[in-house]
């Protein structure tokens, strides 16, 4: 009787069951040639999928990830070579990539993804979630995406003039990102009232003669950078106005790094509201 039952079923048991069952497309191995795009990856890629990283990622002074998880990974200068060499199945990199490297990836057929440096918050949003599609993560580059827009969400207080000062004097401008920061966490760039264009060199002599109310110095917040922070001129500046370290990695970089950018914004603009500072 058992037998006769099953007999009867079979029919409906094989035409209930599909026929061809497709295998789950494998996720691409990744080979990351920018340090800020580095950040991104290791945030909304499995690790076995990230094949190298930039060497930047690995040097304490450029990057935008902790060392400890930068060391998991093979870092690479960006050659052809050494790129090509880790198979990849996809390479992801910046606006500029070396020629000779572009070229080889083509012989091998390697796809190369380029992404620019994004000028907005929005852009960095929509750059986490297409890198993130890319390697196969959608949805963890949407829960990226929201801590970000979570962190830089406006401030609604009364701008103070401010100024984010790099190695060698250089000064982000409007339409930077580093601009938007400062507007989104209650500052104004003071970049315009020296006239400066998007990316420009202000001298330590014409900061000094017209300083603003609050200088972010990624000199004194780098390594090496104490040398500039004992400078006489740059002390009596901090008498005057409110000086404070402004670590380089939180200028150069969109993605998980507007997260820790906004964090030491806001902590300078609360103490700056605090000592009446322009507010």
């Amino acid at each position: 009787m058992r037998a006769l039952y099953v007999a009867m079923l079979a029919p409906a048991l094989l035409s209930a069951t599909p026929r061809h069952v497709p295998r789950p497309t494998p996720l691409p191995r990744i080979v990351s040639i920018n340090p800020c795009l580095d950040a991104i990856l290791v945030e909304v890629a499995d690790p076995a999928q990230i094949a190298g990283i930039s060497a930047y990622s690995q040097d304490p002074r450029s990057t935008s990830i902790p060392l400890a998880v930068a060391r998991r990974f093979t870092a690479l200068s960006g050659t052809a070579e050494e790129v090509v060499a880790l198979r990849p199945d996809i390479v992801i990199g910046g606006a500029h990539v070396s020629p000779a490297t572009v070229a080889a990836l083509k012989r091998m057929r390697i796809p190369l993804v380029q992404y620019p440096v994004p000028a907005t918050v929005d852009d960095s949003v929509a750059q986490v979630r297409a890198l993130a599609a890319v390697a196969g993560h959608p949805a963890r580059g949407v829960a990226l995406a929201r801590r970000i827009a979570a962190a830089a969400a406006p401030a609604r207080l009364r701008p103070v003039p401010a100024l984010i000062w790099g190695a060698g004097g250089l000064v982000p401008g409007a339409g930077t990102l580093p601009d938007e920061l400062l507007r989104r966490a209650g500052f104004s760039n003071s970049s315009a009232a020296y006239g400066l264009a998007q990316w420009d060199i202000l001298p330590l002599e014409y900061l000094v003669a017209r300083p603003p109310r609050v200088l972010l110095s990624t000199g004194l917040a780098d390594v090496g950078g104490e040398r500039l922070a004992r400078h006489r001129a740059v002390r009596r500046l901090g008498a005057r106005i409110t000086v404070a370290p402004f670590a380089a990695r939180l200028m150069n970089c969109g993605g998980p790094s507007i997260i820790a950018a906004m964090a030491r914004l806001r902590a300078i603009r609360q103490k700056v509201g605090r000592q009446g500072v322009g507010a």
